[in-house]
């Protein structure tokens, strides 16, 4: 008997059908709206795996409710979704998909980047209503990007991509994390730096380390106090690790001087949102791995942990093992 499997997301036919010729497969029919809790708790109860996204909390009440559930394959590198603990202490292994959306995140973190620091939106949107009438000397102008400094914040795989860009630009690159990166620095001449000086130093700061207990609210009113005025936070890592109400008083206050923000701390954000409403804030809608490819890479990955965890063999992107 084929083992059974609920997917939580439409995903393209080719990954169901490469499912399917191992596994009873069940899926959520919409791509475009999450899975209602309540379906979710009922599909789970009968299923040997879970295909799952960032947008289903997978926590301990519905972890117990899984009676054959031996694992949840989570189509993302994060997995702050899924209670860990829980999985464990119930025998459930979790696996991601790291690796694969290095190279699409930084470009899409050096895009926002640049389109922060050049008001790009600010500039769509005064064409496109009409008020472009005449060239001003000093219209629409922002901060440069060739030869200023960046702060990374968390070097890992995509933090030394996003370095490797910005020596085409021939900026200055500093790095804080957990740990020195030796190789990050000889090859790519980064420089380490305690937070609060990378914070002070840099002319853009992106934050790129993982969400983790330890890193809510990284970056709140004190250290956005620090940069400096003419600075722009990016974030293309999790909402959480930036505290959005001490970055609204910042950017009202301007400590800084825009940001740029991939992530929210609730998503999909609110309209109402008072980040929304600032002009130098640039949004958008948490498409830091949203390539065509990169997507396609993302979904096999995640079936295929799926799979050889159904199979007994080892996942290779384990997180939690049993």
């Amino acid at each position: 008997m084929k083992p059974k499997i609920y997917v939580t997301r439409k995903l393209p036919d080719v990954i169901i059908s490469y499912l399917s010729n191992e596994c009873e497969v069940r899926m959520w029919d919409k791509e475009d709206e999450p899975v209602p809790p309540e379906i979710l708790a009922e599909e789970i109860e009968e299923v040997d795996g879970l295909l799952c996204l960032l947008t289903e909390t997978i926590d301990e009440r519905l972890l117990g409710k899984g009676r054959n559930l031996k694992v949840v394959s989570n189509m993302a590198v994060g997995y702050n979704n899924i209670d860990i603990q829980a999985a464990k202490s119930k025998g459930v292994q979790v696996t991601n998909t790291p690796g694969v959306l290095t190279e699409t995140t930084a470009d899409l973190t050096f895009g926002l980047l640049i389109a922060t620091a050049r008001r790009f939106e600010e500039s769509i949107n005064y064409v496109k209503e009409g008020k472009w009438k005449t060239w001003s000397p000093m219209g629409l102008t922002g901060q440069d990007i060739f030869g200023a400094t960046l702060g990374i914040i968390g070097m890992g795989d995509i933090g030394e991509a996003v370095a490797s860009r910005a020596k085409g630009f021939k900026m200055n690159v500093l790095y804080h994390n957990r740990k020195r990166k030796i190789a990050a620095e000889e090859t790519l001449g980064a420089a380490y730096r305690e937070l609060d000086d990378l914070l002070t130093e840099s002319d853009f700061v992106v934050v790129l380390t993982p969400y983790t207990p330890q890193t809510h609210d990284l970056i709140s009113y004190k250290e956005l106090a620090l940069m400096k005025p003419t600075s722009i936070l990016i974030n293309t890592s999790r909402g959480g690790i930036v505290n959005e109400e001490a970055l609204y008083q910042a950017l009202l206050e301007k400590k800084i001087y825009a940001a740029g923000l991939d992530v929210f701390e609730q998503e999909p954000v609110s309209l109402t949102h008072p980040l929304l409403q600032l002009p130098n804030v640039t949004a958008l809608p948490h498409i830091g791995s949203a390539s065509v490819t990169t997507r396609m890479k993302m979904a096999k990955l995640a079936a295929f942990n799926l799979l050889e965890a159904l199979q007994h063999r080892t996942p290779p992107n384990l997180v939690v093992t049993v």
